[in-house]
């Protein structure tokens, strides 16, 4: 649960130190040949309070309207909307006015699912996020070119990298995948 969860005290600001609380949570996800280990948390930027936290496949993808397997990002909207008793599309509306996102792996821009990717539920938080911040672009593994940098720029969602744990963060990430 968003509200329930005890969370590390980290200073605003401090991004690699988010960075690796996001990579913690990736370390929980399932590792799978089919799938990324992600892990994100949802902060708020002018305090440092993390306001949740969400891996790859943490929860059930049985959401109504949308099922399909959950990503790190949306799992951290669905805690707020469950805590707050509102639907995931109306979260921009309880969160702080400055709420940033740590994701160790670029927002999906396309799913080879069909289901909704991060972009567009970012997207439809209307400015709620402000920022994305992100460990690393996503690997051609599954969809080549899936970045949605420019989609988010255009509608005033700034994408910035965060540096120093790619490699880390790549070895979570493909937990599971055959290496080459």
């Amino acid at each position: 649960m968003a509200g329930s969860e005890a969370h590390p005290k980290i200073a605003p600001g401090d991004h690699k130190a988010f960075m690796e609380y996001a990579l913690d949570a990736a370390r929980l996800s399932p590792p799978g040949p089919d799938k990324f280990c992600v892990g994100a948390c949802l902060v708020d930027e002018d305090t440092g309070q993390i306001l949740s936290t969400g891996y790859s496949r943490e929860l059930p993808g049985d959401r109504p309207g949308d099922p399909g397997r959950t990503h790190a990002e949306h799992c951290c909207f669905i805690k707020i909307a469950d805590q707050y008793g509102v639907a995931e599309t109306q979260i921009g509306h309880v969160l702080p006015p400055n709420t940033v996102l740590y994701t160790t792996m670029e927002p999906c821009n396309s799913r080879l699912s069909g289901h909704r990717s991060c972009v567009d539920r970012i997207i439809a938080l209307a400015g709620a996020v402000k920022t994305v911040y992100v460990g690393i672009k996503e690997p051609d593994t599954f969809i080549v070119a899936n970045s949605g940098q420019d989609r988010l720029e255009k509608v005033g969602v700034k994408m910035v990298f965060v540096d120093g744990l790619e490699d880390r963060i790549l070895e979570v990430s493909m937990a599971g995948h055959e290496r080459k």
